[in-house]
């Protein structure tokens, strides 16, 4: 009889308070692998990616990549903290429109053995961009002195 299956735990935190990046920036994040047993761990990928959502075909694109297996690690143990650093592209930037929107973030995807397979995403934001419904006024309207023609 299988032992029954646990899913390990991923965890992701990036190395500054916000969320939050402007094309150019250095993305440092740390990840870990927690509540399984080395010898189930076949590989671990990291990766910063975007990827669409909305009407029309669904793309997606891979900025930074990074596979591990037992045999890059002294251990053969990948579940120990792991930091990895890659300074953001300037395009695509993060948007929210009604028709299309694009999304970024980190995923790390562990691969099991026995053909299992858990992934965790955590997404972050990239640009300056307003947000598309929000109404953008002439400047002259928040002005407090008058005008003159």
């Amino acid at each position: 009889m299988k032992p029954p299956f646990t899913e390990p735990l991923i965890s992701i935190q990036f190395r500054r308070a916000s969320a939050k990046f402007l094309p150019g920036e250095i993305l440092e994040c740390d990840y870990q692998i927690d509540a399984v047993e080395a010898a189930e761990i076949q590989a671990v990928e990291a990766s910063v990616l975007w990827y669409t959502e909305g009407k029309g075909e669904e793309d997606m694109s891979v900025h930074y990549f990074d596979r591990r297996v037992p045999a890059d690690e002294p251990e053969g143990d990948l579940r120990p903290l792991r930091r990895f650093q890659t300074t953001l592209p300037n395009s695509p930037l993060s948007y929210d429109g009604q028709i299309v929107r694009i999304h970024w973030c980190v995923r790390v995807r562990v691969f099991l053995r026995r053909g299992k397979e858990c992934c965790l995403e955590f997404p972050f934001y990239l640009g300056n961009t307003p947000h598309p419904h929000a109404p953008i006024w002439p400047r002259e309207q928040f002005s407090d002195s008058p005008t003159t023609s």
